[in-house]
């Protein structure tokens, strides 16, 4: 478990088929230093701890009081910091969302429909993905919830109140058509059940706040609110849809130039703005609405000298560094990186890795 004790140690992520970053995914800078790791870990910081504490205090709150976005300079450690609190939750009974590259939901990568009931556009292919891995790693908690209200399917039976939310969940993954109305309906039920708190974990957070690069009729550009899964996301981030019990976390990316942190989102969490900004730039009164009440946390631009130390000693171990690990290679690369984490590993210690 977490605790002020093991910080600035490296601890491993257990070796579990259906842990969550391996049914989820991972941002893919993670997922290439997990494939090189014999055995995938990560270090425990002081921002990781501080975290935690939040997230204990969340687990018996609403999470409109505990919406939390993670920024800081590029390679920090954001990432690694939104997965730590995810494994976290995981291992504390709470039932947990991941989306690892949020990017994947508005840059036109599944195919959307408009549904006039809602005046949305539907992303069925995405929704059904989000059900088959929820349900692959929330299934024995899900076992324990039912629904407390009649879920009505278009030309299909009533799925009857009282029904498990995992038999709820599966109807969806057997029928791709059904997943979206069925996503909503789940989220319905984990809004007020009181047993498991709940997670809702966002990577690339800033582009659910971006145009996406989905196309109307008229091909015109459709906004993040106008599609159903940015839409979903930005209400809980927003607050306007809430767990009685839970928390979002988002992380900030800004290795995607097609999706940079724009002005709504940059003054709401009190970043500096983009090239952009000023009193005259446009604003969207709608992704104000949808960016206010998020809490910024400041990831540290730099590794401490005792944890870059026990970075160091992680692939030390695991006969990954090209050259003789020694004191004076060490401080090299910390040098030549400022302490940053990316560019500590990469830039440093695996430069010359052939891979």
């Amino acid at each position: 478990m977490i605790t002020p004790a093991v910080a600035s140690q490296a601890l491993k992520f257990p070796h579990n088929e259906k842990d969550p970053f391996r049914i989820f995914g991972l941002p893919r800078n993670l997922l290439v230093e997990f494939r090189i790791l014999s055995k995938p870990c990560s270090v425990v910081r002081g921002v990781t701890i501080d975290v935690i504490n939040r997230l204990d205090d969340a687990s018996q709150r609403s999470s409109a009081d505990h919406r939390l976005v993670f920024s800081g300079a590029t390679g920090c450690g954001k990432s690694t910091l939104l997965l730590q609190a995810l494994q976290y939750c995981n291992a504390s009974d709470w039932i947990v969302f991941y989306f690892p590259r949020a990017i994947n939901v508005v840059n036109s990568t599944t195919t959307h429909t408009y549904d006039p009931r809602t005046r949305t556009y539907l992303q069925p292919v995405f929704a059904y993905q989000t059900l088959q891995r929820f349900l692959t790693v929330n299934g024995p908690r899900l076992e324990q919830l039912r629904t407390q209200t009649d879920v009505e399917l278009e030309r299909r039976a009533t799925i009857s109140a009282g029904t498990t939310l995992f038999e709820l969940v599966k109807a969806g993954v057997k029928e791709q058509a059904l997943a979206p109305t069925i996503l909503m309906a789940l989220m319905d039920e984990l809004e007020t059940q009181t047993a498991f708190p709940v997670l809702l974990a966002v990577d690339d957070f800033q582009a659910i706040y971006c145009k996406s690069t989905y196309r109307d009729p008229h091909f015109s550009a459709i906004q993040p609110y106008h599609l159903s899964m940015p839409r979903l996301l930005l209400e809980y981030a927003s607050g306007q849809r809430k767990f009685a019990r839970g928390a979002v976390l988002g992380a900030v990316s800004s290795t995607n130039a097609n999706f940079k942190l724009p002005l709504e989102l940059a003054e709401a969490l009190g970043l500096p703005p983009p090239s952009s900004g000023g009193p005259y730039a446009k604003r969207s009164p709608v992704l104000q609405d949808y960016a206010k009440g998020l809490e910024r946390v400041a990831v540290p631009d730099a590794l401490t000298v005792q944890e870059a130390m026990e970075v160091f000693d992680v692939w030390r171990k695991d006969r990954a560094l090209p050259s003789v690990p020694n004191d004076e290679l060490f401080l090299a690369k910390y040098t030549e990186s400022s302490g940053n984490a990316r560019d500590f590993v990469w830039k440093g210690l695996l430069s010359s890795l052939s891979l």
